[in-house]
């Protein structure tokens, strides 16, 4: 009889395992594709070789593009340049008809938070592959996958729901910059909330 309780009580606890790493986060999010899907790895490598900075530009006043308009797009694209339907349908749905493509954002930082890209890039140094990852890599975007609560990409928490980090760039958390912050001695909130 001790057993068979100590069996029932394991079993409920791998169910209960089991609904919050699988069925939680199925609930949590919602994946939805990016309207038009784009190629990194076509546009950054030797075919094209452009760099982050030609479409994620920081402007002379130390503002960031962020992603870049139809206009930078359409510079090369008022026709198809290639043959994928992909560049078809941006060509036909947002570039000929003067269209901004309303791309979801994977890094929207909430409300509160001051996020400065020049602090980061021209000051600090840091390469956007520290915090994107190999993205200018992907040959095609990562669904987006939006939290039913708080509207926020999963990027923010990061791909695990237990916050478990695989790589520097999962996720970005506040726990990600204090580290980071605390490591180069520049740890006071008004940094990053003003």
């Amino acid at each position: 009889m001790k057993h068979r309780s100590l069996l029932f009580i394991l079993a409920g606890f791998v169910l209960a395992l089991g609904l919050g790493w699988v069925v939680f986060p199925a609930v949590l999010y919602e994946r939805i594709d990016q309207p038009v899907q784009f190629s990194h790895a076509v546009h950054a490598g030797e075919t094209v070789g452009m760099g982050c900075e030609d479409c994620h530009a920081i402007l002379e006043d130390g503002t960031f593009t962020g992603i870049p308009k139809l206009e930078k797009c359409a510079t090369c694209h008022q026709e198809e340049v290639g043959t994928s339907a992909e560049e078809k349908n941006f060509v036909e749905n947002y570039v000929k008809k003067n269209r901004e493509v309303p791309w979801l954002v994977y890094s929207r930082q909430p409300e509160n938070t001051y996020f400065s890209h020049i602090q980061h890039v021209k000051e600090a140094g840091l390469a956007c592959e520290r915090c994107h990852g190999p993205h200018g890599k992907s040959s095609e975007l990562a669904p987006y996958y939006e939290n039913r609560v708080s509207g926020y990409s999963r990027a923010v928490w990061g791909s695990s729901i237990s916050g478990i980090k695989t790589n520097d760039w999962d996720g970005m958390k506040m726990a990600d910059c204090i580290h980071c912050h605390t490591d180069n001695n520049r740890l006071a909130c008004i940094d990053c909330h003003k």
